[in-house]
């Protein structure tokens, strides 16, 4: 993805109160945005949905149309896209995994509607486009990096045979130290943030492969909070660069 389509992405972005740093990563030069992030900006945006139309239903497939209305300066602005989930072809489920076909392309049709009103569409896609974008997510890639990167042990056979509230002790004896860890790798990314002197020194921080894996590893409060602070900074250097009026009105022209 060019500067040039970073910066208009984010200048977008900007007008829902939305950062471009922790909200979008890359896929092979893809840009893509996180489902919850798409939420959001549909709250802003006052974007309101009309029901459903179911154009397809089978036990492994559905196909829903789904039609969004959006206030602007000259009236409301509709658009409709279509969503679809087709088991084994476009989404695929584990074994152990439930599969929920109409959810899955009623959410795939809501997002592309979201940033076809939010004025998105063509610049990057939702985490729910594609396995492959959701499999890419930084914190899920950090966290199966962790759990590859843990030195495998067999069971002795004392811990096979204790009761299985036993055999959890020698995890619980490793909680106590998480909370300090935790509170260490915040403090030392917020200082991070704190000494970013530009706009794109923070979102290069936030987009960094080694942030994204610590942000991945502390609870969600805490994720939440570097966030927020990340966010402050921002605002602090002077983000967004231009009034959030003119821009949405831009948005939306």
């Amino acid at each position: 993805m060019s500067a040039t389509t970073d910066k208009q992405i984010a200048d977008i972005l900007a007008t829902y109160g939305e950062p471009l740093a922790g909200n979008v990563w890359r896929v092979q030069g893809t840009a893509v945005i996180y489902h919850k992030a798409l939420e959001r900006i549909a709250v802003q945006a006052r974007i309101r949905f009309d029901a459903p139309v179911i154009v397809r239903a089978e036990r492994d497939e559905a196909v829903i149309l789904v039609t969004g209305h959006m206030p602007g300066p000259n009236g409301d602005r509709t658009e409709w896209s279509i969503g679809e989930a087709l088991i084994g072809v476009n989404y695929r489920v584990s074994g152990k995994q439930a599969a929920y076909v109409f959810a899955m392309a009623e959410k795939r049709a809501k997002d592309r509607v979201i940033l076809k009103l939010a004025g998105l569409h063509g610049l990057l896609y939702s985490e729910d486009e594609a396995d492959e974008f959701k499999a890419s997510r930084p914190d899920l890639v950090a966290v199966a990096a962790a759990r590859k990167a843990e030195p495998a042990r067999e069971p002795q056979a004392s811990e096979q045979a204790e009761a299985a509230n036993d055999a959890d002790a020698p995890r619980a004896a490793e909680d106590p130290g998480r909370p300090e860890t935790d509170a260490a790798s915040e403090a030392e990314l917020t200082a991070r943030i704190d000494q970013a002197q530009s706009i794109n020194a923070v979102t290069d921080l936030m987009l960094a492969p080694e942030t994204q894996a610590a942000l991945a590893a502390m609870p969600p409060g805490l994720r939440d909070e570097v966030r927020e602070h990340a966010k402050a900074r921002l605002v602090a250097l002077g983000w967004p660069a231009r009034s959030t009026a003119k821009a949405r009105k831009a948005a939306v022209a």
